[in-house]
């Protein structure tokens, strides 16, 4: 099976994200994780995959100097996922309008590998599905990165928590498909999303009466697609970057494989969007260093405001 990729590498944590203090503003993809960004670290396992044809990348530039040599085009962010993942689909339509399988993956999982790929594709050889939803069991993520904080989803049978790679049919980018408006709509709107699923169906969900399987196909009947949620073994395909522990995850998980050639032979090019482990010390004033343990920060945070209280004492 042959598949083109969208990577989705959109998004700069805002001001009052935990992730901030690390990227100042800038995309989380060129987040610099164990000598490369995270969206590199993701690129190279596309490039090392057989299957993989070709990537967009939505939400970044050529400037921000990403190496791959199977990236079709770059899509500017679109100011949303959904809307970021219908307007990467639509890209990779222009150049084949054939309906092909599409591998769209998250530019946070550094610690993704081409073998990952290859499991994931094998679980629609026939390509019989208009998406195959990849989701990890809690003690599967427990087991792999212990401590880790996670949403997760209570089925009867199961808790699972949500991949951050999906492997759908790019007919899904048809600009009249009437499930986009509907998924649009009803994402920020409770009574819409009841709508949506259906009260029977959302009721199970929020009881958890119901079984993974039974959710999905309840769903997948409501919604009109052809889908199936399926077990995934690998906890790295569910490791996303979204928060400052987890960061330091995946840096100590990636310690001991090496970073793509182009980022090693010239840093140079990685300097405007990119921030490095060194600008990350606990010691320095750089405005890029890593928050501090929470009881720390408290302290002084509390010692800075007396402080301060000091001072204002002082000048009056």
């Amino acid at each position: 099976m042959s598949v083109d990729a969208l990577l989705v590498a959109g998004g700069a944590p805002p001001p009052e994200d935990p992730l901030y203090v690390y990227t100042q503003g800038r995309p989380k993809a060129m987040l610099w994780v164990a000598g490369q960004p995270m969206g590199q670290w993701v690129l190279d396992a596309l490039e090392a995959n057989d299957h993989v044809e070709r990537v967009v990348v939505v939400g970044l530039d050529e400037a921000a100097g990403l190496q791959s040599s199977k990236v079709l085009a770059y899509v500017p962010d679109q100011g949303d996922m959904l809307a970021n993942a219908r307007a990467g689909l639509y890209r990779l339509r222009l150049h084949d309008p054939q309906p092909r399988r599409v591998l769209m993956l998250a530019s946070d999982i550094p610690a993704l590998r081409s073998e990952m790929i290859d499991w994931a594709l094998a679980q629609d050889e026939a390509e019989a599905l208009d998406a195959v939803y990849f989701v990890v069991r809690r003690e599967v993520m427990a087991q792999r990165f212990p401590g880790v904080k996670r949403t997760y989803v209570r089925f009867k049978d199961v808790e699972v928590c949500g991949a951050d790679m999906h492997l759908i049919s790019s007919h899904l980018a048809t600009p009249d498909l009437p499930l986009w408006e509907r998924l649009v709509a009803a994402r920020k709107s409770p009574r819409r999303l009841a709508a949506l699923l259906g009260w029977q169906v959302l009721l199970k969900l929020l009881l958890h009466t119901a079984t993974l399987s039974e959710a999905q196909r309840l769903i997948t009947r409501r919604l009109g697609v052809r889908a199936k949620a399926v077990l995934s073994p690998y906890a790295e395909m569910a490791m996303d970057g979204d928060r400052p522990a987890q960061i330091e995850m995946l840096r100590r998980a990636l310690r001991s494989r090496k970073p793509f050639a182009a980022w090693r032979a010239k840093p140079s090019i990685a300097s405007p969007q990119v921030f490095r482990d060194s600008n990350f010390s606990a010691n320095s004033a750089s405005p890029f260093s890593p928050p501090l343990p929470l009881g720390l920060a408290r302290g002084q945070k509390g010692r800075r405001r007396s402080a301060e209280r000091g001072e204002a004492q002082g000048e009056r």
